[in-house]
């Protein structure tokens, strides 16, 4: 499922405040600044730190 813009907009990385992208599957929402991955579940983004996964 694709994010709205607009959500896209207003979220942020709930570690750094920095800019997150989707991925090319729209699975992930990255954050190149942090190095980290926050899921999407069911078109829901899991913006928790915890949850996260390290980019390679």
């Amino acid at each position: 499922m694709v994010l709205s813009k607009e959500l896209l907009e207003i979220l942020v990385c709930p570690q750094c405040k920095g800019e997150i992208v989707p991925d090319d599957n729209h699975e992930n929402l990255l954050c190149h600044a942090c190095k980290l991955a926050y899921p999407v579940r069911d078109g829901i983004p899991v913006m928790l730190v915890d949850e996260a996964l390290p980019l390679d």
